[in-house]
């Protein structure tokens, strides 16, 4: 259950990143997902120790780790938009 929930909670954050980034006509659903999750997974190492609070990779989906995944989400969007365009938009 917790798997299907950082799936959907992922998507929710990936789209909702790649809004505020204007990558979102580039992107589907499954790459909202990827990036997401990914954006998870970098709050989880950066974000989240100088905050405090868990990752939602640990199941935890209060409103600090939802804000620090959508934080890792922009940010891991901001580098692959750096490398592809060569500006962070």
């Amino acid at each position: 259950m917790t798997l299907l929930l950082i799936l959907i909670v992922g998507g929710v954050i990936g789209w909702l990143a790649s809004i505020v980034m204007r990558t979102d006509a580039q992107q589907g659903i499954f790459l909202n997902i990827i990036v997401g999750i990914v954006g998870a997974v970098i709050a989880g190492f950066v974000i989240t120790p100088l905050i405090g609070g868990a990752p939602i990779t640990s199941g935890n989906f209060d409103i600090l780790s939802l804000f620090a995944s959508f934080l890792g989400a922009v940010v891991l969007l901001a580098i692959v938009n750096l490398f592809r365009r060569g500006s962070v938009r």
